[in-house]
């Protein structure tokens, strides 16, 4: 009798190794799936939170220290501030003559500190102010350049620095000619002074401040 050949068992053959191996590669695929949807199902989308818009600080602590500055101030302080601008800003006056209005017992009487304090915390131009006196004195009083340099520097004048009194002559438009005449006319008509003593007076130091040339052309032109 023939004997039988064993079979191999069917995990040995090379057919069902492939056919797992087959059967892996179709369910690799179907297991990212499925671990798709399972996160997707324990992670559901959330709505995006809309970030509120950032508060400027800048703003709040400038808002902060205005009041602040209001509270802490004394009243007499803020009252001589007030004034100050009021004076700079109507009258054009200097930092010295505004400090010395405010602690003036025939001006606004207020204390040395408190007139101190308005004048360092004055937001005014002071060149502004000088050329502006410096117009009102050529336009009105028909002063000479080197006049009104004086007179806005002078302690017992505007009291204006030197620079800015400077400045102001320095940007005033003016007919200085035009100005001897008129002080000519009011000293030949008025005061019935001779021409020569009228050009004496123009042109000295002591006395209107014209130059030679401007008090001639006054002289010239009196009638």
């Amino acid at each position: 009798m023939r004997r039988r050949k064993r079979r191999k068992p069917f995990y040995k053959k090379w057919w069902f190794w492939l056919l797992i191996i087959v059967l892996i590669f179709i369910a690799i695929p179907k297991g990212n799936d499925s671990n798709k949807s399972s996160d997707k199902a324990n992670n559901p989308t959330t709505a995006k939170q809309v970030k509120k818009p950032k508060t400027n600080k800048v703003e709040k602590d400038e808002s902060n220290k205005g009041k602040e500055t209001n509270t802490t101030v004394p009243k007499e302080d803020q009252n001589a501030l007030y004034k100050a601008e009021t004076y700079s800003n109507s009258m054009h006056m200097s930092k010295a003559g505004i400090y010395d209005q405010l602690t003036s017992e025939a001006g606004e009487k207020f204390s040395t500190e408190a007139a101190q304090y308005a004048v360092n915390n004055l937001k005014a131009d002071y060149d502004k102010n000088a050329l502006i006196k410096a117009k009102s004195y050529s336009d009105t009083q028909f002063m000479s350049k080197q006049g009104i340099l004086e007179q806005l520097s002078s302690d017992s004048g505007e009291k204006f620095t030197q620079e800015e009194a400077q400045y102001a002559v320095d940007n005033l438009k003016a007919n200085y000619n035009k100005n001897a005449l008129e002080k000519a006319k009011s000293y030949y008509n008025d005061q019935h002074m001779s021409k020569d003593e009228v050009k004496e007076q123009l042109t000295s130091s002591s006395g209107e401040g014209f130059t030679q040339e401007e008090a001639q052309y006054a002289v010239d032109n009196l009638k």
